[in-house]
């Protein structure tokens, strides 16, 4: 059975899209399509929509709760149990306007991968 890469540089950076299929965001989080299925059972902050056919469409707060979930499990060594009490706890600390201290709200290493993308796409435009 492979390992999932212990990097989150490793990951390709999201497209700005609207809606994304189970197989991108499988290619986006490093899981295969049935253990995002499998997640979607077992966390119920990820419900992509389903549309004809029960065809799965996640959209781009979901594919980044899916990193979420594959940082919490496979990096930081969390049960799914305890991921999804921290992603609960996170959840609630957001709502309540209380960021907990040294767990920054936003990933500035994906963040930056992000901006760099569409910096890139937006130079690519201005070439045509």
């Amino acid at each position: 059975m492979a390992i999932p890469s212990n990097s989150r540089e490793d990951l390709p950076p999201i497209p700005a899209k609207r809606y994304f299929t189970i197989g991108e965001v499988s290619e986006l989080c490093g899981v295969k399509p049935h253990v995002l299925r499998y997640w979607e059972q077992e966390f119920t902050q990820l419900r992509p929509v389903k549309r004809r056919g029960n065809r799965r469409y996640y959209q781009h707060h979901e594919v980044l709760l899916a990193r979420r979930i594959r940082e919490l499990l496979y990096q930081e060594g969390f049960t799914i149990n305890g991921a999804r009490h921290r992603l609960e706890e996170h959840a609630e600390a957001k709502q309540n306007g209380q960021e907990k201290h040294g767990e920054p709200s936003v990933n500035t290493a994906s963040l930056r991968n992000e901006i760099t993308a569409i910096i890139n796409l937006l130079r690519t435009d201005e070439d045509k």
